[in-house]
């Protein structure tokens, strides 16, 4: 689980990014941090896995608290970031060993956990070549290997299916399911309304820097008596509504 608690993050004397958010990511739940684009969702998500400290709050994983034990708390997490940062000399096999090695697995323990990932995310044919050249979907593949290799119980994904196609799109959908499925906790950022139509349990939204709405699909669209959840989202940052319970 990961509760966000009043998280405030200010870039420069002007520039308020993230203000006062707060909200919990329960397991076996899928939940989406949905907003307009500057809204504070990747800066949300950076302090969430510890990579931006925040001025003021904190965010617990596992009841683990990000700002006082940061490196604890990256254990009980698996990051997909906005920025993808692979390592282009190296395999994506090696991208997943290497990152296995850093949280300790070894021998025929990680073996085995790349080859479940290399099926999992159908990625025998491109498993040792290297990531040099891979196209964006490619990518995603090794860096969602790379996040999942120890089989983390907190899973946090900063636009996990931008500028993929259809199929690419739909296994990564696939994943998210099954991860959910398996008790796990999922936290995804995005703006595509399709994205989280078909995926989230439950929905965060965030405007100018606040949460302006936290609950399932079918409450945002009840408050906002809205038949559609796009003119249910357009509604909410329109009218800078209150939290829906």
């Amino acid at each position: 689980m990961i509760e966000a608690r009043n998280l405030h993050k200010r870039f420069g004397p002007k520039v308020t990014a993230v203000e006062d958010v707060s909200f919990t990511a329960e397991d076996g739940v899928i939940t989406g941090l949905l907003g307009p684009n500057g809204a504070g969702k990747t800066t949300t998500m950076r302090m969430l896995y510890t990579l931006v400290r925040p001025d003021r709050g904190t965010a617990l994983v596992d009841g683990v608290d990000v700002v006082q034990r940061p490196q604890e708390a990256r254990r009980a997490l698996g990051v997909l970031p906005d920025a993808r940062g692979l390592y282009p000399r190296l395999t994506a096999r090696e991208h997943a060993r290497y990152y296995g090695e850093l949280h300790g697995l070894s021998g025929a323990a990680l073996d085995r956990r790349v080859d479940e990932l290399l099926d999992l995310l159908d990625m025998r044919d491109i498993a040792d070549r290297r990531t040099e050249g891979f196209s964006q979907g490619e990518r995603v593949k090794v860096a969602m290997a790379r996040a999942l290799v120890h089989g983390p119980r907190n899973v946090l994904l900063d636009e996990p299916t931008n500028g993929l196609d259809v199929m690419s799109t739909r296994a990564v959908r696939t994943l998210l399911r099954r991860l959910r499925d398996e008790g796990r906790c999922v936290v995804f950022s995005s703006h595509v309304m399709q994205e989280v139509a078909a995926l989230c349990d439950r929905i965060v939204v965030v405007a100018h820097g606040r949460v302006v709405a936290d609950g399932t699909p079918d409450a945002l669209r009840a408050s906002t008596g809205k038949d559609s959840l796009e003119e249910a989202f357009v509604a909410t940052i329109g009218t800078d509504q209150g939290l829906m319970q």
